[in-house]
């Protein structure tokens, strides 16, 4: 599969995430996949996890 057909992910931004701050994280699902983006540069690099590396990152993160 090329970039170009894969799957578009609908994007979600975090609920910390302002238009003015630092935070600005958003997440993407794919059948097989998380992305994380950056809001900012949203064709920039992402980060894909597993879905099970991203069910381990959550607690993590939700204790933050």
């Amino acid at each position: 599969m090329t970039c170009e057909n894969a799957p578009k992910p609908q994007w979600i931004k975090s609920s910390y995430s302002t238009d003015e701050g630092p935070d600005c994280v958003e997440v993407g699902h794919v059948s097989d996949a998380v992305l994380i983006r950056d809001s900012k540069n949203p064709t920039g690099p992402r980060l894909t996890l597993t879905p099970a590396a991203w069910a381990a990152f959550l607690p993590h993160a939700a204790a933050h």
